[in-house]
């Protein structure tokens, strides 16, 4: 205690010597029969500031000070706040720090509101986190302080402690309101782009919502900040109706307006969507083929990718260095690795940009996802600078694709060194070792883990139904209607085995015996979101699903399955593309 008190009382220089300063300004106690607090205590609500704090300087200054002093920091902390006086407020926090006193709830509220009535919200914000049982009023004071200066970022922190400690607000625009504080276009774009920014998607929109209900126009700024979350979370319905915002605030037409709407339609699986905004754009520039390029390659559409590449040249526009990324990239995903080394030489050749790291790890995911990992390998070690962790990454992957024992171990020992406490390396490393059996090297690889703090990403699936966003982690029972999910599931698997498709048990990555393997691979969150969409949608309607993690070769099986026999269009959006499934096939030829 002793400790953080000295650590406070660094923070908060003022100290007790400088309320004790000043002397001239003391005052005599008048001869009344009030008590000491009390005295201040009328003082200050009579708005008489100066003179709460004379007196409370005389209090201090007495020997020894009153016993019932601590009564008496509130009012004058209100003094403070009422003289926004800054430098006597950090004097009576001094204070306070020194004789321990500022642990007290009522003393540190003070406090919290002194410093926001005098515009230090910095100080505000340590008093408000040291405190151990805050109020909504004390956070949404904060909040509100700290959005008022723009400082939304460190707004968003506190909002998320609020909710961390059990005290949520009903939503940030009511609190905005309680404290007073009207928030213009440009503060609310930017509490949306930090949502965003921070994977809080789902929140940016419905913070878009509360800033439509409070009367503030979004404009050309706040429709790309907030289409990428429906993006991210492949909320379409929500995408299209800030489309039609966009198009009765002719708003729309604005090149970034329309890159992001095209980036938002691609990502949400609507690649044709994406390509009429595209074609309705009247000022292309490089960021808009870029962005059409890059959501064919996500689709696995490499040719028109390769079309649109040179399209873009054709109607003048350069390529730049993303450009090439995205051809790139294109060419991976359908394993055309004669035109992706090609663009590679020509990239450096005809336009003399230098491959940055980006476009090596596109070379070594091209080469490694066609089984030349040793090319790839030997390409890394041609790198004019050090690989960084994406590079050594797509080796990593392409590994675990293959199951190379070895290359898989040079490329971990190398992540290991340049982002030690990234859980995904591991897991890789876990998963090459367990498709081969080698049980006790996994053991290794989880004790590591475990001896580190590590936790393996849990697999999270996202589903659009009804116009509401549901998200699915592996293995979790807590949905409403998780029971019947897998009721569902359990009986594709058996049309599945009587058809002769039988689960791919290999992808387990646990040593435990066969029905239990199926049992785990029914929990996967791809297959529990496409589950939930069969229960909760019309036959025949079109599921899209998004999954933070590479869909697995079971999960893969297993719905170009239930395309053909459930007669629906399925797509699956997972972080390296798209697979459309339907009528049994996929769009990548099982080629991911």
């Amino acid at each position: 205690m002793a400790a953080k008190q000295a650590i406070q009382t660094r923070i908060f220089k003022p100290t007790i010597d400088q309320i004790r300063s000043s002397s001239a300004h003391n005052i005599h106690p008048p001869n009344t029969p009030l008590s000491f607090p009390a005295r201040i205590a009328s003082l200050s609500k009579s708005g008489q500031y100066s003179a709460a704090l004379r007196l409370l300087r005389h209090f201090i200054s007495t020997d020894p000070p009153p016993a019932d002093l601590e009564s008496s920091l509130p009012s004058a902390l209100k003094a403070c706040a009422g003289l926004v006086d800054t430098k006597a407020g950090a004097g009576v926090h001094g204070f306070a720090v020194s004789t321990g006193l500022s642990s007290d709830s009522v003393v540190r509220g003070s406090l919290l509101h002194m410093y926001l009535k005098c515009g230090s919200v910095s100080d505000a914000r340590k008093v408000f986190e040291g405190m151990t049982h805050p109020t909504v009023v004390c956070g949404s004071a904060v909040l509100a302080g700290l959005a008022g200066e723009g400082r939304v970022r460190e707004a968003m922190e506190v909002f998320d402690r609020m909710r961390e400690l059990g005290i949520p607000p009903n939503s940030v625009t009511e609190l905005f309101r309680a404290q007073n504080v009207n928030l213009n276009v440009v503060s609310w774009t930017s509490i949306i782009a930090c949502c965003v920014q921070n994977g809080k998607d789902v929140e940016a929109l419905e913070l878009f919502r509360e800033m439509k209900d409070s009367g503030v126009e979004p404009n050309h700024v706040t429709i790309p900040c907030v289409l990428p979350a429906c993006a991210n979370i492949a909320a379409l319905t929500h995408g299209k109706t800030i489309h039609g915002f966009a198009l009765r605030r002719a708003i729309s037409g604005d090149v970034y307006v329309d890159s992001a709407l095209v980036d938002m339609y691609a990502k949400c699986g609507r690649i044709r969507d994406a390509r009429h905004v595209f074609d309705a754009t009247p000022f292309k520039n490089t960021v808009s083929w870029n962005t059409l390029i890059g959501g064919h390659a996500m689709h696995g559409e490499a040719e028109e990718a390769i079309e649109l590449f040179q399209e873009m040249q054709r109607s003048g526009q350069r390529p730049d260095s993303i450009s090439f990324t995205c051809v790139l990239s294109a060419c991976s995903q359908a394993g055309l690795i004669d035109e992706g080394q090609r663009y590679f030489d020509v990239m450096q050749r005809e336009h003399k940009i230098m491959p940055r790291k980006e476009h090596y790890a596109c070379m070594v995911n091209l080469l490694g996802r066609a089984k030349q990992l040793e090319e790839a390998h030997s390409m890394i070690r041609s790198m004019p600078f050090e690989p960084d962790a994406c590079v050594w990454g797509a080796l990593l992957s392409s590994c675990r694709v293959h199951g190379n024992v070895s290359l898989g171990e040079l490329a971990v020992e190398k992540l290991y060194e340049l982002e030690p406490r990234n859980p995904g390396n591991y897991v890789l490393l876990s998963n090459i070792y367990s498709s081969k059996g080698m049980w006790s090297e996994v053991d290794r690889v989880r004790e590591t883990m475990k001896r580190l703090g590590l936790k393996k990403n849990p697999g999270c699936s996202w589903i659009e139904i009804k116009n509401r966003v549901h998200t699915l982690l592996a293995g979790d029972k807590s949905h409403p209607q998780m029971r019947p999910v897998l009721e569902r599931l359990e009986r594709l698997r058996e049309e599945m085995k009587r058809s002769g498709l039988f689960p791919s048990t290999d992808f387990v990555l646990q040593d435990v015996e066969e029905q239990d393997k199926e049992r785990i691979l029914c929990g996967h969150s791809e297959k529990l979101a496409v589950g939930l969409g069969l229960l909760n949608t019309r036959e025949g309607t079109p599921l899209r699903v998004i999954k933070n993690l590479r869909i697995c070769g079971d999960c893969h099986t297993m719905i170009k399955f239930i395309s053909m026999f459930e007669g629906r269009d399925i797509s699956v959006r997972d972080t390296n593309r798209f697979h459309h499934f339907k009528n049994g096939d996929c769009s990548c030829r099982d080629f991911w």
